[in-house]
């Protein structure tokens, strides 16, 4: 079994300065909550599409997070999606 490595990375560009000083904590915290959405979904997964699996990822993270954390988490569709994929071939995340 395969296993992928998960971390969540913000462009510290992007972020005010608020975010820029919780930059750690918050990708952290992101992180965790889509390593928690990724079990979920793999647990449950049964042939769904990738686009579906996708969906439910995004879904499961942000239930995961506070509300406000939860409003502004974008990730990228395309790691989204790698991420997918990879519960899809059933190998393991880390």
């Amino acid at each position: 079994m395969i296993m992928a490595d998960l971390h969540v990375s913000l462009d510290g560009s992007q972020l005010n300065p608020v975010e820029h000083k919780l930059q750690e904590p918050l990708e952290d915290q992101l992180t965790s909550a889509l390593k928690h959405a990724a079990t979920v979904v793999a647990g449950r997964y049964d042939g769904q599409s990738e686009d579906e699996v996708a969906r439910q990822l995004l879904e499961e993270a942000r239930g995961a997070l506070h509300e406000d954390i939860a409003e502004g988490f974008q990730p990228d569709e395309t790691q989204l999606r790698a991420v997918a994929r990879t519960i899809m071939r059933g190998e393991r995340i880390e």
